[in-house]
């Protein structure tokens, strides 16, 4: 494995946390720093030291404390109030920090019990293994490996945008009240989306997917 793949594969481990919203503020905001910059400080009285901590980030949580708003089978009994406490302990700060946001919603029976096939994973490997390939290309010598470790300068460099999508983008900056940091992890997502179909510019249909993924800031 070349140096820079293992100094990648090294970094790039998985901190996996369910019920996110039961973690104190505390405990949640402190990771907004290591989340946005890859590296954490510890600090004492005799030294400072800094550790690498790029990771990818996965949480889970329900939509409410009883775990049924939006659910088609059984009523949510919590009210709009508790609901509202309930999201907000996730402060916005921090959503902003996560590239994805997906709601999974109940498996109705016949999916329970059919025996459709999804596609396998060897295809959806092959397909990510090519995405790869072309950000390895696109960052070739800049110390970046993936699009998610883009920074501000980059996005604008590596992230050419259709005239309709750019439209797109807009509206949803307006309807949604995106921060800066919000609008560039959908261009970064929208950078990947594009690769995954192998087209060199954003275009519409790829701003769309990657807006769609920001339903918590839909809610907030």
């Amino acid at each position: 494995m070349p140096p820079a793949a293992k100094e990648l594969a090294s970094w790039r481990g998985p901190l996996s946390l369910s019920e996110l919203p039961e973690f104190t503020r505390a405990v949640l905001e402190v990771m907004r720093q290591p989340l946005e910059e890859g590296h954490v400080t510890i600090a004492r009285a005799a030294a400072s030291l800094t550790y690498p901590a790029r990771c990818i980030f996965c949480a889970a949580m329900n939509p409410c404390p009883c775990g049924y708003s939006g659910d088609t089978v059984r009523p949510c009994t919590c009210s709009d109030s508790q609901i509202a406490r309930y999201m907000a302990r996730i402060s916005g700060p921090l959503l902003d920090r996560i590239d994805i946001h997906i709601e999974v919603p109940r498996l109705k029976h016949d999916e329970l019990l059919g025996t459709a096939q999804g596609e396998p994973s060897k295809a959806i490997r092959g397909r990510v293994q090519e995405a790869r390939a072309i950000q390895a290309r696109r960052f070739e010598g800049s110390g970046i490996f993936v699009n998610a470790a883009m920074g501000s300068r980059q996005v604008r460099n590596y992230c050419p945008v259709a005239a309709d999508a750019e439209v797109l983008l807009k509206a949803a900056i307006q309807r949604l009240g995106l921060s800066a940091r919000a609008y560039d992890r959908i261009l970064k997502l929208s950078r990947t989306i594009a690769d995954l179909a192998g087209a060199d510019t954003i275009g519409v249909g790829h701003v769309a997917e990657a807006i769609q993924y920001r339903s918590l800031d839909r809610q907030l």
